[in-house]
């Protein structure tokens, strides 16, 4: 009962620290002028997957790899099937013909290839399916082509900046960004100390805590964000946010401690888990492309899906 309980405080105050790390940045972004597209697509996307980077950095570093490997996976699957079905229950959402030719293809794209760097035994039956540090070098370079696209989307239209949204000064703004970075490392050794504790004393895998009780409580600012987006009508904001986050996730959040700290063993994933990782951008495209909306018929298949996935889980 004390490992939960430290758990669930690691996971509420890495989520707090997330959420000022990124309104901090923000400001000090905006305060010297940079474009808010650009801020939106990198700060905002860094800070709403700080809790999962600082998650996996840790996992990873002290060898319990196949949290930081079941904290992307879970991710990935919750953002799509769980966050977009739900907010697209409460308002289907419209998706711009931009989105659908480009940024959605970009992250189908992106999952694939994860996805095919998932199947190591697929191509040779006598090894182990391992992440590896040339599979993260791949999606390291992916993730620069996407920032060269989003660096080419700001130069043909950079908006200018309302000094509403400055919401600290730079002295605080700075003080605020170190600060919550501390708090965001604080909580990251807290949740992944106790996790591993937790699933030893349950007698479950550490993917099963990850993606139960991690993955969800990580994911809950973007639960909230999407769904409250839908339903104002901010139909960019709530797919925007999801597509930079998964992107960033795989890419960035996984493929950079594995280039860094080395090969992560996917011992306890299988195919249904990465047949899942790609449903979940392959649903996202094909919904969006039908009739340019995300349905209620269709955000009710995606929950099915999350549903069925997640009770696969624990038979």
């Amino acid at each position: 009962m004390k490992e939960l309980i430290l758990l669930i405080i690691g996971l509420i105050l890495i989520v707090k620290a997330a959420d000022v790390l990124v309104t901090a940045s923000s400001s000090l972004a905006l305060r010297f002028n940079v474009p808010k597209m650009l801020v939106a697509l990198t700060i905002m996307a860094f800070g709403t997957c700080a809790p999962e980077m600082a998650i996996s950095f840790q996992s990873v570093q002290n060898g319990d790899g196949q949290i930081a490997f079941a904290n992307v996976v879970g991710s990935t699957i919750v953002n799509v099937f769980l966050i977009i079905g739900l907010a697209a229950l409460v308002r289907p959402i419209k998706v711009k013909h931009a989105t659908i030719k480009k940024e959605l293809p970009i992250l189908f794209l992106i999952t694939s290839v994860f996805s095919i760097l998932m199947l190591d035994r697929l191509f040779d039956p006598f090894t182990r399916n391992v992440f590896s540090r040339p599979d993260g070098l791949v999606l390291i370079l992916f993730f620069s082509v996407f920032v060269s696209y989003l660096i080419g989307l700001v130069r043909k239209g950079a908006d200018t900046n309302n000094s509403n949204d400055i919401k600290y000064g730079p002295i605080m703004s700075i003080l605020l960004i170190l600060l919550s970075l501390l708090i965001t490392i604080f909580s990251s050794d807290l949740i992944v100390d106790n996790a591993v504790i937790l699933a030893n004393e349950l007698n479950v895998s550490k993917k099963i805590i990850t993606m139960l009780i991690i993955v969800i409580g990580t994911s809950l600012p973007e639960l909230v964000m999407t769904v409250t987006s839908a339903r104002k009508g901010e139909f960019d904001m709530a797919v925007g946010n999801i597509v930079g986050t998964n992107i960033f996730n795989i890419c960035v959040v996984l493929g950079l401690p594995v280039v860094i700290y080395g090969n992560v063993g996917l011992g306890g994933f299988n195919f249904v888990d990465i047949l899942v990782v790609f449903l979940s951008s392959f649903c996202l495209y094909a919904f969006a492309k039908s009739e340019k909306t995300i349905s209620r018929k269709e955000a009710l298949i995606m929950l099915g899906i999350f549903i069925v996935y997640y009770v696969y889980l624990f038979v």
